[in-house]
């Protein structure tokens, strides 16, 4: 995965100085490009463990049109947990006894996520998100995006417009956060199917391995039910940067040899897109360097 350690080698380098919503501050490059060929391996980070039972199950979340956090939850998924949590902060006036990142805050985020888990109508109420990724993906003003161009696939695969976006103007302000990687586009050429995704934030740290392996699953996803090959996942960033207390995380990081890429096998037997479990998934020879931690800005 040099590709991704370059990533972060020329924000450290070349990288402005910016603040940003969160109010921790970044140091920031615009507009650049990756690309990650499957045949190769499995694009997962080895200069640090990653998190792959999140990856599969929020791109199965993903792929059913889901935007409710109690899938997730219920499967032992953190990653969207923040931002319903500091929305139910906000609306039941507790941002003040509960200051971000502090031990209290974190107290109080174990409770609100055991509410999601065992309360039904807490979960309905708080762990909504609004119509984000998994509604547009299926439901973009009545079209669903994804059988779309899985079927444009098999029956035109010269068609130049397989696209899904999940940038819907008049939505995001019910969304608890604008769609990041918001727009992707397939492309088939000599039997493989290949992707392209393009992400207008991009967290270099903790986000973008997330996304590299994501959408490489999904290709390897749409390349199974379509009776392709997958090809190459091209990932296109627009605001790419590191948060300013990630920095000592990716000096650690950039120390780091990286070791062979693993092999993901997918259950030949599923042919559905929306057939895909969690035991389908199957990844061989990872051997990555420890994980490290960092602090997620909400």
């Amino acid at each position: 995965m040099k590709q991704y350690l370059d990533l972060l080698q020329k924000i450290m380098d070349e990288g402005v100085d910016k603040a940003d919503r969160t109010g921790v501050g970044t140091k920031s490059v615009f507009g650049v490009q990756a690309r990650f060929d499957l045949s190769e391996g499995f694009p997962l980070l080895t200069t640090k463990k990653m998190f792959l039972k999140g990856i599969i199950h929020e791109l199965i979340w993903f792929v059913r049109g889901e935007t409710n956090i109690k899938y997730l939850v219920d499967n032992g998924v953190g990653i969207w947990n923040e931002w319903p949590y500091q929305k139910y902060l906000v609306a039941n006036n507790l941002v003040e006894k509960y200051p971000k990142y502090t031990p209290e805050w974190g107290d109080k985020l174990k409770e609100f996520v055991e509410n999601i888990k065992n309360d039904e109508a807490f979960a309905k109420e708080w762990g909504e998100l609004g119509p984000v990724y998994g509604k547009q993906w299926r439901n973009f003003g009545g079209v669903d995006q994804l059988m779309d161009v899985v079927s444009r696939i098999k029956t035109n695969p010269n068609d130049r417009r397989m696209i899904v976006s999940a940038w819907n103007p008049p939505e995001i302000p019910r969304m608890a956060l604008p769609p990041c990687h918001l727009l992707f586009q397939f492309y088939v050429a000599q039997g493989k199917l290949s992707l392209q995704m393009y992400q207008r934030s991009c967290d270099t740290f903790l986000g973008v391995p997330f996304n590299i392996a994501s959408y490489s699953l999904l290709l390897m996803m749409v390349s199974q039910v379509t009776g392709l090959v997958p090809g190459t996942f091209v990932h296109v960033y627009g605001d790419l940067h590191i948060y300013n207390n990630h920095f000592d995380q990716v000096k650690e990081q950039l120390s780091r040899e990286p070791r062979k890429l693993p092999t993901m096998k997918l259950n030949p037997a599923v042919k559905n897109i929306e057939d895909f479990k969690y035991e389908d998934f199957t990844l061989e020879g990872y051997d990555p360097h420890p994980a490290i931690k960092a602090p997620i800005a909400v």
